[in-house]
């Protein structure tokens, strides 16, 4: 028996971990909106906002509140991260089909 995984059983884990990334993604966006709107209703303290939205390559960033420099700054941090992540990746399954 070979040790390497049939390209099936590697095309399921690579979509099995898509599948989990993506549910915990959800999960956390959930989460937070709960949370945020938690601590709207309660009406204590001051409320700031970051986002940043990928359409294709362009990013818009968008914030508003006294902390939404911060916010922002790590939102774009993250955006960097994923994307490079992305990139890495990529390179790697195309690197992985050139050897098949």
């Amino acid at each position: 028996m070979s040790s390497e995984p049939s390209p099936e059983e590697a095309d399921s884990g690579v979509s099995r971990w898509f599948f989990i990334a993506l549910a915990v993604g959800f999960g956390l966006i959930f989460v937070g909106g709960i949370i945020a709107g938690l601590a709207a209703a309660q009406g204590s303290g001051s409320g700031s906002a970051g986002v940043v939205i990928f359409i294709v390559p362009f990013p818009l960033v968008f914030g508003a509140g006294p902390d939404s420099g911060w916010l922002i700054l790590i939102g774009v941090i993250i955006a960097v991260v994923s994307l490079v992540m992305f990139l890495v990746f990529r390179r790697k399954l195309d690197d992985d089909e050139k050897e098949v």
